[in-house]
């Protein structure tokens, strides 16, 4: 299998901040807050099919599954890096969505987009490839075995090393 790494915590470039009226630096913050979000720390997903999303998040997104507390109930946490950035829950019966969606997606960055995309044609996977050349940056859209959309993000300079897609040949 080629390897995929999913970037933590550094990534391989940086993304562009975008001015914002409304961003307030920690230290310019009035003393009455008492606190800042630092980052994002993991999804929690509820699943009926621990073992297919377990071996999805294992065997294409290169995750790996780490040290989870001993809760009375089934589940894995998988690790990007040293963060448990994925836990699972297992549930008896498989969740199903009501309404409108609450999550639409959660990504990763990473590097290795050839072969990241040949080890997905090779487990047929769906995808979808969208370009956002303002943030020089290639999304991978996918989903996971409960249909959770995902999309992992690479450096638009790592299109010059895949041949024959056609949304990458503008770039």
């Amino acid at each position: 299998m080629s390897e995929v790494r999913i970037l933590s915590p550094r990534p391989p470039f940086i993304f562009p901040e975008l001015p914002r009226a409304d961003r307030v630096s920690a230290h310019d913050r009035p003393e009455t807050d008492l606190m800042a979000l630092a980052k994002l720390d993991h999804v929690n997903l509820r699943t009926a099919r621990l073992d297919g999303m377990r071996a999805f998040y294992t065997e294409v997104l290169g995750l790996t599954e780490g040290p989870r507390p001993a809760f009375g109930f089934g589940g894995a946490w998988l690790y990007c890096g040293d963060v448990a950035a994925v836990h699972m829950i297992e549930v008896a019966r498989q969740p199903a969505p009501e309404g409108e969606l609450r999550l639409e997606h959660f990504a990763f960055r990473a590097e290795g987009l050839a072969e990241f995309l040949a080890l997905l044609r090779a487990r047929g996977q769906d995808i979808r490839i969208a370009v956002i050349p303002d943030f020089g940056i290639i999304q991978v859209n996918l989903h996971d075995p409960d249909g959770n959309h995902i999309h992992v993000d690479f450096a638009a300079a790592e299109a010059a090393a895949v041949t024959g897609e056609p949304a990458l040949a503008r770039l």
